[in-house]
């Protein structure tokens, strides 16, 4: 992905102002990012639980839809999100999780309590030192931090083209390496493609579900819709209700914390 200019040479890099504001448009509309957001492929779930973690906290779970991965592995999680929203519709999916509202930065929850700390979709939305400070304090020793990412497949053409149109803030390099703190080793890398079928309401439902989008004026989003009616039915030439085969990619690392002094 080295080739593509307009992807961010540092990743994860946003102020803590911006940060707020555009996570600010995830505290309503959960369940239709539910319905539109895809979850992680198996492959990504190995990765996360190659040292069998018996108790996980999923930090920023949103509607649960990795959470419930990890609850159908047999793990005991807790679920942990700013937004009441995104906790209300987890809470309908998983009525057995316990869920909390809180940020990264602090969870409120005991200190070496899990084995297992995940953030998918979400490492980006937190402040990196305090949350890595907050995930340490939640792990026992030689307990794992994994962070997650779906995102489009820019690595070919038609599709950066497409996250560009959709402002698809969310796709990073997936060779940078995200920030952590002293208290975690260097992590481990993998990285899987896949796709996901999807038809011309459902690439506006997914766009619809992108903080961009969600804080853009209404005259900004009547424009984003346009310009992908224009590129999917005119430009690529696809029938609105064509299942496109959409390539995407799951990277993710994971890192073991250092054992307390």
């Amino acid at each position: 992905m080295a080739d593509i200019p307009s992807l961010p040479q540092r990743a994860f890099v946003v102020s803590a102002q911006r940060r707020d504001e555009l996570a600010s448009a995830f505290q309503s509309g959960a369940e239709s990012y539910d319905k539109i957001r895809p979850s992680y492929p198996d492959a990504a779930l190995d990765f996360t639980l190659q040292n069998h973690p018996v108790r996980a906290v999923d930090i920023g779970c949103g509607s649960g839809i990795f959470t419930e991965q990890l609850v159908g592995h047999g793990l005991d999680v807790t679920a942990v999100d700013p937004s009441e929203d995104m906790l209300s519709v987890l809470a309908k999916r998983l009525p057995e999780v316990a869920t909390l509202c809180a940020s990264g930065e602090a969870t409120g929850l005991a200190e070496n309590s899990f084995d297992l700390v995940t953030y998918a979709q979400a490492w980006h939305w937190v402040d990196h030192p305090k949350a890595s400070a907050e995930a340490a304090r939640l792990l026992r020793d030689h307990g794992w931090l994994t962070l997650l990412w779906n995102q489009l497949d820019v690595s070919i053409p038609w599709v950066h083209r497409l996250a560009r149109i959709m402002h698809a803030g969310d796709v990073h390099r997936p060779e940078l390496e995200p920030p952590l703190g002293p208290e975690f080793k260097k992590p481990e890398h993998g990285i899987w493609h896949w796709s996901m079928p999807l038809d011309f309401d459902e690439i506006v439902e997914l766009t619809k579900s992108r903080s961009y989008y969600r804080k853009a004026t209404a005259t900004t989003q009547a424009k984003v819709e346009a310009n992908l009616q224009w590129y999917w039915t005119e430009h690529l030439g696809h029938e609105p209700s064509e299942k496109v085969q959409v390539p995407y990619l799951t990277h993710a690392w994971r890192s073991r914390r250092r054992t307390r002094r």
